[in-house]
């Protein structure tokens, strides 16, 4: 049986290429990938734990500062508890994880993909060539691991 996924893109559209993670989002939620629900938001809070929960896989894509081109792909650990430094904004992806685990009881699988970016100190709604090609091959990568439940597989090879 194929796997409930959420992809959850988030940043900031109107900072360049930090808006790599909601437009993997909306290309990804173009293409009515049966099985895959999308998301995106600005960045990751604690409501985000319950979606994640609702799913067996959960796929974040934000955009990267440095780091592999044209992105990276691998598997989250579920965050401990939350400690003293914890915060409801700006949570981070493991953190989501651990929050569905100990609130909801789920077992959902995590994985972050980085979406490699390269204009993020100006304002604009657009993105650069380079991190519009990246773009383009992260969504062929989605597309091809998330219908064929190969999560796990992909994230071993990176």
């Amino acid at each position: 049986m194929p796997s409930k996924v959420l992809l959850i893109g988030y940043g900031n559209p109107g900072r360049l290429d930090d808006g790599l993670g909601p437009a993997l989002a909306e290309a990804v939620g173009a293409l009515k990938l049966p099985g895959v629900a999308v998301d995106s938001d600005y960045q990751l809070t604690v409501e985000h734990a319950h979606a994640v929960a609702q799913h067996d896989v959960a796929v974040f894509a934000d955009a990267a500062v440095t780091g592999k081109e044209p992105f990276s792909f691998s598997r989250l650990k579920p965050a401990e508890t939350a400690g003293p430094g914890f915060t409801s904004h700006g949570v981070e992806p493991d953190e989501v994880l651990g929050l569905a685990r100990d609130l909801f009881a789920a077992r959902t699988r995590g994985y972050m993909l980085g979406i490699r970016g390269y204009r993020f100190s100006e304002f604009g709604e657009r993105l650069s060539e380079k991190a519009q090609t990246n773009l383009a091959e992260a969504v062929r990568f989605i597309a091809g691991i998330v219908t064929h439940d190969l999560c796990d597989d992909a994230a071993e090879a990176e």
